[in-house]
């Protein structure tokens, strides 16, 4: 019987060289290439040494050695980086050269020779896949393990951040409102106690400035009071206060409360939320809806004051109407400015401000408007949509249920 354990050993550093080299120059294995030739090598002596011990004369507790030489490949491949597909080209690799290396011993041995040792050389290789994989697969899922580990305490730790940063922001806020009202206080009363004494032409470029002063004033609180708003919807603070709401009462009062605002530009204000609409299959708006009405009247009246500020000719419309049984919508259009479709995707992010004419922005805007909207609307389990033509104007449309759930 030919013995070709030993012809594997005498010929283990060649096919080593040539297994290691052939690894290198094949494309399909690019995690090797800024690899050392040791860390190539790793423990094929190992398994080239196990397969000459099995073809010698095979027995099942000669197996381990390979088992244990499988199990390390595979655990330093996956500290190496290698993917699956790499890791099998590399054995398809040893396979084909263990086999160019002994063809010619091959071709002079009996068929019977030749059979037995083309089997065991096929079964150790196979038993070498499989145990490296195993090993290959339980590093990878070892690292996923503590990837994940790590990404929760990162997580955690970020979001200790989150609620420390919103509630230095919420403190600093509140800090600011103070002073600011008294300012905006003081500013006020010095306003109308100087109209009344006097109106010599010091006293009214005083006024001037005393009224930038005021407008300055305002427009800062405004914008603390919309950033506490984010802060505590974002921080989970925010809660819903439910009860019957009459749609048409609220929608009034918004109207008239920022009728003034439209008529100083000479915008006509029209509701349409009494009467059906033209088309018969719209159905009228609710008499009562189940809501937060303090939220609704904020979504409201930002919506309506923002086509306002956008809007320098034309009207501003305000429909509402029922959608199906348990939903209900309401819109406001303006024929404003419009909104550019690249900006239609931006426009409900916090401080996102659209151009205005030859300025960047409005200097009154804070960018916090619709951002307020679209988390009010989320709070009333509600959905928010636009649609707009520059030049034309805009419809935001919010649909609410009739009745939000608690």
């Amino acid at each position: 019987m030919k013995d070709f354990s030993q012809l594997l050993q005498d010929k283990t550093r060649t096919i080593i060289e040539q297994w290691v080299e052939a690894v290198r120059q094949d494309k399909k294995i690019s995690s090797t290439n800024n690899l050392s030739r040791t860390a190539i090598e790793n423990h094929l002596s190992h398994i080239l040494l196990a397969l000459a011990t099995v073809l010698s004369q095979y027995q099942d507790d000669q197996i381990q050695p390979i088992i244990q030489a499988s199990l390390h490949h595979g655990i330093l491949r996956a500290e190496q980086g290698f993917d699956a597909a790499e890791i099998a080209r590399e054995y398809r690799l040893l396979r084909n050269i263990i086999f160019r290396t002994l063809e010619s011993e091959l071709l002079e041995a009996s068929a019977q020779d030749v059979m037995r040792a083309v089997r065991l050389i096929d079964m150790v290789l196979d038993e070498a896949i499989a145990y490296c994989f195993q090993s290959y697969t339980q590093q990878r899922l070892a690292e996923v393990e503590q990837l994940q580990n790590q990404l929760t305490l990162n997580n955690q730790e970020l979001t200790r951040l989150v609620r420390a940063n919103q509630d230095n922001i919420s403190h600093l806020a509140h800090e600011l409102k103070s002073p600011l009202t008294s300012i905006i206080g003081y500013s006020d009363l010095f306003l109308r106690l100087q109209r009344q004494k006097s109106e010599e032409k010091d006293t009214l470029s005083h006024l001037e400035h005393v009224e930038r002063v005021l407008r300055s004033g305002r427009l800062l609180l405004h914008l603390i009071n919309d950033a506490l708003e984010i802060s505590r919807y974002d921080a989970g603070q925010m809660k819903l206060q439910p009860e019957p709401t009459s749609v048409h009462e609220l929608i009034r009062n918004v109207s008239e409360m920022l009728e003034p605002l439209a008529a100083n530009k000479n915008l006509q204000m029209r509701v349409e939320c009494d009467s059906a609409c033209a088309d018969s299959s719209a159905s009228r708006a609710p008499e009562e809806v189940l809501t937060d009405p303090l939220r609704l009247q904020q979504i409201v009246t930002n919506l309506v004051s923002n086509a306002i500020r956008y809007t320098e000719s034309g009207s501003i419309k305000i429909t509402c109407k029922t959608l199906g049984v348990d939903k209900w919508t309401i819109a406001v259009s303006d024929t404003g400015i419009g909104i550019e479709p690249e900006d239609q995707a931006h426009i409900f992010e916090p401080y996102f401000r659209i151009p205005y004419g030859t300025k960047s922005f409005l200097p009154d805007s804070t960018g916090l408007g619709l951002a307020i909207v679209s988390r009010l609307v989320k709070l009333l389990q509600g959905e928010i949509s636009v649609v707009s033509q520059v030049g034309v104007g805009s419809t935001f449309t919010v649909t609410l249920p009739l009745t939000v759930e608690m």
